[in-house]
């Protein structure tokens, strides 16, 4: 493999990495706003930001730990008749997944794209009571699918050299 394909991978695999372990703690941010919104409720007068504020923390969790997610090899998969092949039929299986995954998150990035530049040009808000804008959200979603796009780009590369018989 070419040195500049052998770089971009070690580049988006350290960078993600960050980004996933400082996505974790996001997971203790969310456990703090569900203990405020509990005792906030047993004690005194309900907070009308948590429960918005959690799905947004919890969104940032999901998206920006995902290519951590798949960088470590954690999602979800059948092994049923993959685990039995060599790893040159598996790099090529992953290959063909890994392009149906990079057209999906193409979609998905300009939809959010699109969708975030709408709300920064309207100044969009939460239909809520607590009326938060929503353009921050979708900020974090547009660089979480493009952190997972270049995360599956450096997927691909990687089973191109299995496949090739070379390593990364």
């Amino acid at each position: 493999m070419p040195r500049i394909a052998k770089g971009f991978v070690r580049l988006v695999d350290r960078f993600n990495y960050g980004v996933g372990r400082m996505a974790m703690y996001l997971l203790f941010v969310l456990m703090g706003i569900l203990m405020w919104s509990t005792i906030s409720k047993a004690a005194f007068t309900p907070s009308l930001w948590t429960l918005e504020m959690a799905q947004f923390v919890m969104v940032a969790y999901f998206v920006l730990g995902g290519p951590y997610a798949m960088q470590m090899g954690s999602h979800v998969r059948m092994d049923l008749f993959y685990a039995k092949q060599s790893p040159v039929r598996q790099a090529w299986w992953d290959a063909i997944t890994v392009l149906a995954l990079i057209f999906y998150l193409g979609v998905m990035l300009w939809g959010a794209i699109d969708s975030t530049m709408y709300s920064l040009q309207y100044n969009e808000r939460s239909p809520t009571a607590w009326r938060p804008y929503l353009w921050p959200i979708k900020v974090i979603l547009c660089v979480g699918f493009f952190l997972m796009l270049l995360q599956a780009l450096a997927a691909l590369t990687r089973d191109v050299a299995t496949i090739r018989g070379e390593t990364i």
